[in-house]
């Protein structure tokens, strides 16, 4: 099941900023939340290291455990690196193409647009937010859902990476290649998740 409590607790805790608010909020607060947050705590062993790594990537793409675990044994399969692979997996679902189109300010507002029926994949609705995106496919926003405050507010600021083409007069994004892990905006440390899958 995906969290659904309070998205800035999240990532104080895990260190990795999840929504804008949480950025404003972590500079004042950077220590986890809860009344020892400020305690000094032991050095985290290595299997520490990776669940929370690993725990890192779930909740930047808000995906279920099951989903990732899922995506990890996929990318064993293909050929190349373990890790490259996992992200391409993961920066390929259309939630995260939205997201990373500058169509949202974050993964959550992302899977709500694509789950609510307003976003077009080459110009047919796709509601499910794991669909596979492929190279050269255009994800859009509805004519008719156009004015959403968010979507708005995000094109403005939007900053798009290398492998996606913004199209800002027609609210689009097209994917023109698989990303690596260099170009992919994603803090977490890949070798350590796939340590944790591969125990």
């Amino acid at each position: 099941m995906n969290y659904t409590g309070p998205r800035v607790k999240l990532s104080r805790r895990l260190g990795v900023p999840l929504t804008p608010k949480a950025v404003k909020v972590m500079i004042h607060k950077p220590l986890p939340p809860g009344q020892h947050g400020g305690r000094r705590r032991r050095a985290l062993s290595d299997y520490g290291k990776q669940l929370l790594e690993k725990q890192k990537l779930k909740s930047q793409y808000n995906v279920t455990e099951r989903q990732l675990r899922n995506y990890y044994k996929r990318a064993k399969q293909l050929k190349g690196n373990s890790g490259e692979n996992l992200i391409a997996l993961l920066e390929t679902r259309l939630d995260a193409v939205v997201l990373r189109s500058g169509l949202t300010p974050t993964i959550y507002a992302a899977r709500q647009l694509v789950r609510h029926g307003h976003i077009m994949l080459n110009g047919k609705k796709v509601d499910l937010p794991a669909y596979a995106v492929s190279v050269t496919d255009v994800v859009s926003v509805k004519e008719k859902s156009r004015g959403i405050p968010c979507v708005q507010e995000a094109l403005q600021t939007a900053v798009v990476p290398a492998y996606i083409e913004l199209n800002k007069a027609e609210f689009s994004g097209k994917l023109v290649k698989i990303p690596t892990r260099d170009e992919v905006p994603v803090q977490c440390d890949v070798p350590l998740v796939v340590e944790f899958y591969s125990r």
